[in-house]
This record gives structure tokens, sequence and C-alpha cells, in this order.
């Protein structure tokens, strides 16, 4: 069943990137314009983390402002999978920082 969320998840991030990406290119500037940039690395970095195959790395919640600010919530099976994450989420374009409030829980 994680394999079929993960395989999920990894079409949906795929399906909605290109969407939000033209969206980006064709709003004038300003707020709005802002929102879709910070929605289109939210959803590069859950691409990412999907595409890591750590199941626990999908359900990361991912939250993005428009100074480039990520926030990463939910839960995690290891400290292992807290840095990865992190590490995934800093390496977006877009990405200043990362506040990784992930928490770790035992399986």
């Amino acid at each position: 069943m994680n394999v079929t969320r993960l395989a999920s998840l990894t079409l949906i991030a795929a399906l909605a990137a290109p969407l939000a990406v033209q969206a980006a290119d064709t709003k004038p500037a300003g707020p709005t314009k802002m929102w879709v940039k910070d929605s289109v690395v939210t959803t590069k970095i859950k691409a990412q983390l999907a595409a890591s195959k750590v199941s626990s790395l999908a359900m990361v919640h991912v939250d993005t402002d428009a100074d480039g600010f990520v926030q990463l919530t939910g839960k995690v099976a290891s400290q292992a999978e807290k840095d990865r994450a992190e590490s995934i989420a800093k390496a977006v374009d877009g990405v200043k920082s990362v506040d990784n409030q992930l928490t770790i829980t035992a399986k």
C-alpha cells in the first residue's frame, strides 16, 4: 500500500509541476505571482521527497512563504530521514532557509 501511495504522490506532483510553472509565467507581477512561485517551490520539494523512495518522507508537510522560507512538519521514522528531508528541501532552487520541525516516531 505504501508503494501505491508513493507512486500516486509522485504522479500528482509530476502532473502539477508543469501547470504551476506555466501559471507562474502568465500571471502579472505582484502578490499573485509570488504565491504561484511559492507553490512551485513547494511542489518541487514534495516531488523530490516522494522520489527519495523513503515512504515516510512522502508524508512530510511543506509550507513555503514569499521569501523562500520553508517549514517542514510531520513525522518521520528516524533522525536520518529527518536530515534527508531537510537536505532535499535545501537543494531546491528558490529555497533560502529551512525550518525542520519534523518529529521522530518509532515504527
